[in-house]
């Protein structure tokens, strides 16, 4: 069973960095699809950067050059760095995987989807304040 923990959220001003961790139970390694995923408050859940199993990223347009996922297996830890933070960036932040075998082929549409990944974190607080 895939079991996601993050961790690495708080507060911070405007311009400021966090870097957030998702680790997971092991079992995940290079074979499955990964990203990280946020909901403002009163907002809906909405995709921000991904990652998939041959380490090609990608990124919402309202985060590009400013956040960067990464993974290192040997940990079994995801990450996202997030740089030149601004108050709109506030909201949950959750980490998700998924074994991303039936829309792999389509990953580069699909992959900042949440209804595409099945397995979730339970989520880590950022708040930006100007």
């Amino acid at each position: 069973q895939v079991q996601l923990v993050e961790s690495g959220g708080g507060s911070v001003q405007a311009g400021g960095s966090l870097r957030l961790s998702c680790e997971d139970s092991g079992y995940i390694a290079s074979s499955y699809c990964m990203g990280w995923f946020r909901q403002p408050p009163g907002k809906g859940r909405e995709g921000v950067a991904a990652i998939g199993t041959d380490r090609r990223t990608r990124y919402a347009d309202s985060v590009k050059g400013r956040f960067t996922i990464s993974q290192d297996n040997a940990k079994n830890t995801l990450y996202l760095q997030m740089n030149s933070l601004k108050p709109e960036d506030t909201a949950m932040y959750y980490c998700a995987a998924d074994a991303c075998f039936r829309w792999y082929s389509n990953w580069y549409s699909r992959s900042l989807n949440p209804s595409k990944y099945r397995n979730w974190g339970q989520g880590t607080q950022v708040s930006v304040s100007s």
